[in-house]
């Protein structure tokens, strides 16, 4: 039997579009071998170009790839693959590269270069893209939510992002199709699916009479899903008919991602987004207000070109004001090919990380604050593994519908299942909690 191993490389989506092409090889008859341990007969990288350090992590990894097995086939895909196909069939030992459309293909490309031994440039030009490329996952190896992958690609150029250039204009997968997915990952007994993409939320916007709200609303209606997760969401596609379709259903989970990206507006401005500090703040009281306990995580680049003290000052008082839940703090990072790398007024590297530090700070205070509401609640936690660095001990860890990571004593058996949890003690990453049919066990123990 033939074997084939995978390294995946940047965000969920990668990953997301990785398993499907397992499936393809797996209906082909091969074997999936770990990439680190074992010797295969192809190997698969899917790369990530989101920053320049993506890129190098990705040559890097191409490289361990070559050396594991120089008579392997290898085959790179991804970002990328997709915005520099030259530079990577420049490294010794790459056999194919395919970008981010058209691995639909990658079984028949991989025969191709068995027989002929010839390197492949299988990239097209994905700019004339219009069409959301069908490739369906029916499960996740090791996971408990599903993902199901609805659009691709992006409109919005954001003066930092690479990923229009990588990933395209934004496409919408059909609605059947979204659902006959949704519907397979059901059979296959997940219980929460989370909805996933380059612009999630935009979904719809190159359709006719459907958008995102409709598929919300058509999603709620599958039959034996419990939970369904927006992966991330825009301020202003958080609109009263969203509001609406989300407070039509108790599957929907009590969490909204909202990329901020920075917190003052001329900050905003270069960085082109399109919404105004007090645009973002009306969208998250207007959600609140509906949905009181709903957590806000969010995304916030630290250090763009031209951050003065008193712009990032106005940010850090907006982030404590908003209150979020989570935030992801990165520093800004240049991305060769976009308008910011070229931009004048770049922010000190050790000034950057000073301010990184100042509001991971924050993020972990409002965390703690967030977690403190619901101690001594009942929530329902579906457990994912057992709890890090607790291996062997009895500890499960899982997440509530709106985000709470939760460690608490139960059994193996219970992971992947909806299991009722009442928290004890609210922490920065995670709570502690006790599961009520432990309690009811009288095998509750505090720990």
């Amino acid at each position: 039997m033939p074997t084939v191993a995978f390294h995946t490389l940047g965000c969920k989506v990668n990953f997301y579009d990785t398993e499907a092409i397992w499936q393809l090889f797996k209906n082909d008859g091969y074997e999936q071998v770990d990439f680190e341990s074992q010797t295969a007969d192809v190997y698969v990288i899917n790369t990530c170009t989101v920053t320049n350090t993506g890129d190098k992590k990705s040559r890097q990894i191409i490289r361990r790839a070559v050396r594991r097995n120089p008579e392997a086939v290898i085959a790179v895909t991804g970002c990328y693959a997709q915005t520099s196909p030259a530079e990577i069939l420049a490294i010794p030992g790459v056999d194919l590269v395919i970008g981010t459309q058209g691995r639909g293909e990658i079984i028949e490309l991989v025969n191709r270069v068995r027989a002929d031994r010839e390197p492949i440039n299988a990239v097209r030009n994905i700019m004339k893209t219009r069409q959301f490329e069908e490739l369906d996952v029916p499960d996740f190896a090791d996971r408990t939510r599903a993902f199901l992958k609805i659009q691709e690609g992006c409109n919005n150029f954001c003066t930092f992002c690479i990923i229009p250039w990588s990933r395209g204009l934004l496409r919408s997968r059909e609605p059947e199709s979204v659902v006959k997915q949704a519907r397979m990952l059901v059979e296959a007994g997940y219980k929460e699916i989370v909805l996933t993409g380059i612009h999630t939320a935009g979904y719809g916007e190159d359709l006719d009479d459907y958008n995102f709200a409709a598929l919300l609303r058509d999603l709620a209606n599958v039959e034996g899903v419990e939970r369904l997760r927006i992966s991330s969401i825009e301020a202003s596609q958080i609109t009263d008919e969203v509001i609406d379709v989300l407070m039509s259903s108790s599957k929907f989970c009590r969490h909204l991602h909202v990329p901020l990206q920075a917190g003052d507006d001329a900050v905003l401005k270069r960085m082109r987004r399109k919404y105004t500090v007090a645009e973002y703040a009306e969208r998250i009281a207007r959600i609140r207000e509906r949905w009181p306990d709903v957590a806000i995580t969010t995304d916030v680049i630290v250090g763009f070109p031209g951050e003065t003290d008193e712009m990032f000052e106005n940010g850090y008082r907006y982030m404590k004001e908003i209150g979020f839940s989570e935030m992801h703090v990165f520093p800004y990072s240049k991305r060769t090919g976009t308008p910011a790398a070229r931009m004048e007024d770049q922010v000190d590297e050790e000034l950057k990380n000073e301010r990184v530090h100042k509001l991971i700070d924050l993020s972990e205070e409002m965390q703690l604050a967030y977690g403190q509401r619901f101690v001594g609640q009942e929530l329902e936690v579906i457990p994912e593994r057992e709890a890090k660095g607790a291996e062997g001990q009895g500890l499960l860890s899982g997440y509530t519908d709106n985000y709470i990571q939760v460690v608490f004593p139960g059994d193996p058996s219970m992971i992947g299942r909806l299991v009722k949890v009442r928290v004890t003690e609210a922490g920065v990453n995670e709570c502690k909690g006790v599961a009520l049919e432990s309690e009811r066990l009288s095998k509750a123990s505090s720990f």
